[in-house]
């Protein structure tokens, strides 16, 4: 008679806990089916100014006398520093190096060459001086008029880039600018389906990129970010 009562209670219990679950059940799939939501994104876009350049400032010398070479290339490397140090670049903001290639041992020259040495002079300006920088480059005729061919674009060294390093000082209001415009593609939505719009279910800022404004311009930098935001949609 225990064992049957046992049996009893542990078939109601069982029953119970399917109920139970099927009534769960039921309850989220009506809050799911109740739940409205809307998903918008938000653009903010913002030209700035470089903040930083790195200057690049390449000249080669050939010839098979490595000594003469070398004391060519320090007199025509004092010409370029001494012109930096007179537009305000300081000696901590310039760097040199010199690459020395034997062009007679060069495996991948093919042809006879009538010099043996070739050396390149590298002079890197590294500044928060941008418009110093561009005013110097518009003035690199000065150099030529002094025995320098300056390479400001070549294949081993590249040409001078342009950087902006401010942007945690204008993140805060670019992120308020993206969700701005993102809760007005919300309330937009909200109104033509007849809607209020509700809190904010989820939010995600996406990565900020800065790129060049165009090549012609590589010291204005073009820096956007966009958000993703999901709101709750209200009878």
């Amino acid at each position: 008679m225990e064992k049957r009562n046992s049996i009893v209670a542990a078939v109601v219990v069982a029953v119970g806990i399917i109920v139970l679950g099927l009534c769960i059940r039921g309850g989220l799939k009506s809050f799911t089916e109740n739940q409205r939501v809307v998903t918008v994104k938000g653009l903010a876009e913002r030209e700035v100014k470089a903040d930083k350049a790195i200057w690049p400032i390449v000249f080669k010398e050939v010839g098979n006398n490595l000594p003469a070479l070398y004391k060519t290339v320090e007199q025509k490397n004092k010409i370029v520093i001494d012109k930096l140090k007179e537009n305000g670049i300081t000696e901590e903001e310039i760097t040199t190096s010199i690459d020395v290639t034997d062009l007679q041992a060069d495996v991948y020259t093919a042809e006879r060459v009538s010099y043996r040495y070739r050396l390149s002079s590298i002079i890197t300006v590294n500044t928060r001086k941008v418009d110093t920088v561009l005013k110097l480059m518009k003035e690199q005729t000065t150099f030529i008029e002094q025995g320098l061919a300056l390479t400001f674009t070549n294949y081993s060294y590249p040409s001078v880039s342009f950087e902006f390093t401010g942007l945690n000082t204008i993140k805060p209001e670019m992120i308020k600018q993206a969700t701005q415009n993102a809760r007005e593609a919300a309330v937009q939505f909200a109104n033509d389906s007849e809607s209020e719009l509700g809190k904010i279910k989820t939010a995600s800022q996406g990565q900020f990129t800065i790129t060049d404004r165009d090549q012609n311009t590589p010291y204005i930098k073009n820096v956007r970010v966009v958000t993703t935001v999901e709101y709750m949609l209200e009878d």
